[in-house]
C-alpha cells in the first residue's frame, strides 16, 4: 500500500515537471528539431523524445536505489549539461550534414529513419539536468535501498513527465513548418539549415555550462 501511494507520488511529481519546467526546458531543442522535419515524422519523433525521457528516469531511479544520493552529486557535477550539450550538438549536424543533401528516395527513407535516434537522445539526456523534483525523486529512490523499486519510482516519474504541452505545441510547429514549405519550397533546406545552426548554438552553450 506505502510503495503504491510512493510511486503514485513520483507520478504526481512527474506531472508537475512535465506541465511546467520541462515544455520551457525542452521546447527549444525539440521546436527547432520539428520545425526541420517532414510533417509526417513529427508525431513519432515526438514519442522518440518522450520515450528517451521516461527510459532515463527509470535508469536514473534505478541507479538512485544503487547507489543513494551519490547520483545526485554526480549529476551536479556537469555531466548533464555535456550530455545534454553532445546529444543537441549531434543532431544539429544530423540536420545540416546528414538529412540537408539531396538523396535518392531510398536512401532518403532511410536517413528519415535514422533521424529517430537524435529525438531519444534528446529526450533521454534533457533528462539528466538537476533540478528540484528530479532530486525529490533520486531521494526517494535512494531512501528505498531497492534498485527495482528505485526503477519504479523513475519509471513512475517518467510517466507522469510525458504528460506535456509538448504533446501538443510540437505538432504544431510541425504543420506550420509544413505550410512554410509548402508555400515556399525554398525555405525547406534553410529550415533545415537554421535549426541545426540552434541546436548547434544551444549544444555548445551547454557543454560551455559543464565545464
Amino acid at each position: 500500500m506505502l510503495e503504491s501511494a510512493g510511486l503514485f507520488s513520483a507520478w504526481l511529481l512527474g506531472v508537475s515537471l512535465g506541465l511546467t519546467a520541462c515544455t520551457i526546458s525542452c521546447l527549444p531543442y525539440m521546436g527547432a528539431w520539428v520545425m526541420a522535419r517532414e510533417r509526417s515524422l513529427v508525431l513519432a519523433d515526438t514519442s522518440l523524445f518522450l520515450a528517451g525521457r521516461v527510459s532515463a528516469y527509470a535508469l536514473l531511479g534505478l541507479a538512485a536505489g544503487l547507489a543513494g544520493v551519490w547520483l545526485d552529486t554526480v549529476l551536479r557535477s556537469g555531466l548533464g549539461h555535456f550530455a545534454i550539450g553532445a546529444a543537441s550538438i549531434a543532431a544539429g549536424l544530423w540536420l545540416i550534414i546528414g538529412e540537408g543533401r539531396h538523396r535518392p528516395c531510398s536512401t532518403a527513407r532511410g536517413a528519415s529513419k535514422a533521424g529517430g535516434a537524435p529525438p531519444f537522445a534528446l529526450g533521454f539526456s534533457l533528462s539528466l539536468t538537476p533540478c528540484t523534483p528530479l532530486a525529490s525523486l533520486l531521494a526517494v529512490a535512494a531512501q528505498s535501498g531497492s534498485a527495482p523499486l528505485g526503477a519504479a519510482y523513475g519509471l513512475a516519474f517518467g510517466l507522469g513527465a510525458a504528460v506535456t504541452p509538448l504533446l501538443l505545441v510540437l505538432p504544431l510547429l510541425g504543420v506550420f513548418a509544413t505550410r512554410l514549405k509548402t508555400q515556399q519550397a525554398w525555405l525547406g533546406l534553410w529550415l533545415k539549415r537554421g535549426a541545426g545552426g540552434v541546436l548547434l548554438v544551444l549544444g555548445a552553450y551547454r557543454v560551455s555550462l559543464g565545464i
